[in-house]
């Protein structure tokens, strides 16, 4: 698409990218669990939500910037992890991972990708970037991805908990959508060292249904700081933050697991509590808007991830639509900042949400 300024904000991009996928690999992408209850519901909680501006503060300076783990991003907003760019559009992962810098933002590589780390790191090498971690039986093989992605920059390890198996998507059930055989996820591929990249669902059958808590000090070894994605209770942030997690995602896998969850951002409060300052938190799900990212701010984020609105992006015009997409987001955060009072997203409280 040529001309990007048509699109106006993300739903716009929604609509655009549903106009061009196949409805197999649309229905993945957008589609949930079951009666997709939790996927409605993380984008409907945000609208019960209502924002307090406060007036007569000086925002003659405003800035969206913040830090995650240490690391300066220009919003408040990263690049979650998502599967199989290559099949949205040809610029796949380093286009978003490209677009994610351009941006001024991190970009969360999948492990199932169509790109392995190495081609990441090496297309896209002023990227801040996240490995996201599935742990499969065999241990050496998480451990072979693991060391590529450090071995080549990778800043953090965000570890996946809610996803021991595949949710039932049933959009995937009704179009019969399956990755093609032409499609490779090579990190997948060379880890399991299987000629051909399995199935979802065999993907799934590989990983390990043993894991508990040990796992985030065996993972911590690698001497990167090791973000825990899929919380869903304080009871799991408490215990993720005394396993030494730098930082939690309260997430629900985008209502793509168990339906019938409670969306992510209801959940945040009693996360950030349990955290109790020991742990960044983030959250994803839902989030559409820059007046979204100024609730989970609120609310006690330090930042959100957001999956489908950069997936809409790059299937709209690849690198170029992510970056519309991110700049669009930012610019929306900037104004929310600027109207609620709050000039930058330290000042943003549980006072101005409600």
């Amino acid at each position: 698409m040529s001309d990007l300024s048509a699109l106006v904000n993300v739903p716009d991009f929604a609509d655009a990218a549903a106009g061009r996928l196949e409805a197999g690999l649309l229905g993945y992408y957008a589609g949930g669990a079951g009666d997709e209850r939790t996927l409605a519901e993380n984008e409907a909680a945000f609208a019960r939500r209502r924002l307090r501006p406060r007036v007569l503060v000086d925002v003659s300076t405003v800035s969206a910037a913040t830090t995650v783990l240490g690391t300066d991003v220009s919003m408040p907003v990263l690049v979650g992890p998502t599967a199989l760019h290559g099949m949205a559009h040809p610029d796949g992962e380093p286009g978003m991972a490209r677009a994610a810098a351009a941006a001024g933002t991190v970009y969360c590589l999948s492990t199932l990708a169509t790109s392995r780390p190495s081609e990441v790191a090496a297309e896209a090498p002023a990227a801040p970037r996240w490995f996201q971690v599935y742990c499969f039986r065999d241990k050496a093989v998480t451990r072979a991805l693991v060391d590529e992605a450090v071995e080549h920059g990778f800043g953090a390890l965000v570890l996946t908990v809610d996803a021991p198996r595949a949710g039932r998507r049933e959009r995937d059930l009704r179009t019969g959508f399956n990755v093609p055989a032409e499609v490779d996820m090579p990190a997948v591929r060379a880890a399991t060292g299987a000629p051909t990249c399995p199935t979802p669902a065999e993907f799934f059958s590989l990983l390990d249904l043993t894991l508990d808590w040990s796992v985030v000090a065996e993972l911590a070894e690698h001497g990167l700081p090791v973000v825990i994605k899929g919380i869903q209770t304080a009871e799991d942030a408490a215990l993720a933050a005394e396993h030494g997690a730098a930082a939690v995602v309260v997430s629900n896998h985008g209502g793509r697991q168990l339906d019938g969850v409670a969306a992510s951002i209801d959940v945040l409060p009693e996360a950030v509590e349990a955290v109790a300052g020991r742990a960044e938190v983030y959250m994803d799900g839902g989030v559409r808007r820059g007046t979204d990212v100024l609730v989970a701010l609120a609310l006690g984020a330090r930042a959100v991830l957001v999956g489908r609105p950069a997936l809409w992006g790059l299937a709209v015009a690849g690198e170029a639509g992510v970056l519309r997409v991110l700049d669009l987001l930012r610019a929306e955060v900037e104004l929310g900042l600027t109207l609620l009072g709050a000039p930058t997203p330290a000042e943003v409280t549980r006072a101005h949400v409600s």
